[in-house]
């Protein structure tokens, strides 16, 4: 019941920042970099930095991920 309650929550929280991107006129791409950008950024903090244990984390392969950090920096 918790795990329901907590992605209706989720839902609704991202709908409402959809909202605010677009009417503050955000273009999809734009969107999606920022997104991917905080996403990866957060998941390398939790897991100290480590580029392996956040790619498994993450879903995606460590080249993939080491890829996307340097077009970040």
């Amino acid at each position: 019941m918790a795990a329901n309650r907590n992605n209706s929550d989720l839902k609704n929280r991202l709908e409402e920042l959809v909202e605010d991107m677009l009417d503050g006129s955000i273009m999809l791409n734009e969107a999606t970099e920022e997104f991917e950008k905080v996403f990866i950024t957060k998941a390398l903090e939790r897991n100290n930095r480590h580029i392996s244990k956040t790619a498994g984390k993450i879903g995606i392969h460590r080249n993939t991920l080491s890829k996307r950090i340097s077009e970040y920096d």
